[in-house]
């Protein structure tokens, strides 16, 4: 029996073959490189505004590049736990409803506002002595901040 010559019927050496084998190689690293340039191009500030942050301007704003606008309620939540370095949990609870009165824009932001200031308010005060500040701004927030700093 005599082996046939031709390289199309022998069993690996065809074009399609070739073309196969070429595609197997070339297609996942396609696939990589362009996940990793779509996960650059994410929104991942969390802001609606449809900015984009990229790897570059995080190196930019690094180095002491022009601040990036922050979101109002971002602004809030750091004024006030710089505001309860000074004063009572009391105090700062009803300033951040004050703050929620007159934008209420911030309103959907008011949860996680009161529960980083009842975070900060356990670690500074002790849960116990925290839990006495409350009020009922948010709902629950802020003790439910001081729960998840004790456990």
């Amino acid at each position: 029996m005599k082996h046939s010559t031709n390289p199309q019927t022998r069993r690996g050496q065809g074009p399609a073959r070739r073309v196969g084998r070429t595609l197997a190689l070339v297609l996942p690293v396609l696939l990589v490189l362009s996940g990793t340039l779509a996960v650059t191009r994410v929104n991942w500030t969390g802001s609606p505004s449809g900015s984009v942050l990229t790897a570059s301007d995080a190196i930019d704003d690094a180095k002491g590049a022009a601040p990036v606008h922050r979101a109002p309620q971002d602004v809030l939540r750091d004024q006030l736990l710089a505001e309860l370095q000074d004063r009572n949990p009391g105090v700062v609870l009803t300033h951040l409803q004050e703050a929620v009165n007159g934008r209420p824009s911030l309103a959907g932001h008011c949860y996680s506002i009161a529960r980083a200031l009842g975070r900060a308010a356990a670690r500074m005060y002790g849960p116990v002595r925290a839990q006495s500040y409350a009020r009922p701004v948010c709902d629950t927030s802020f003790a439910t901040g001081i729960a998840a700093a004790q456990g």
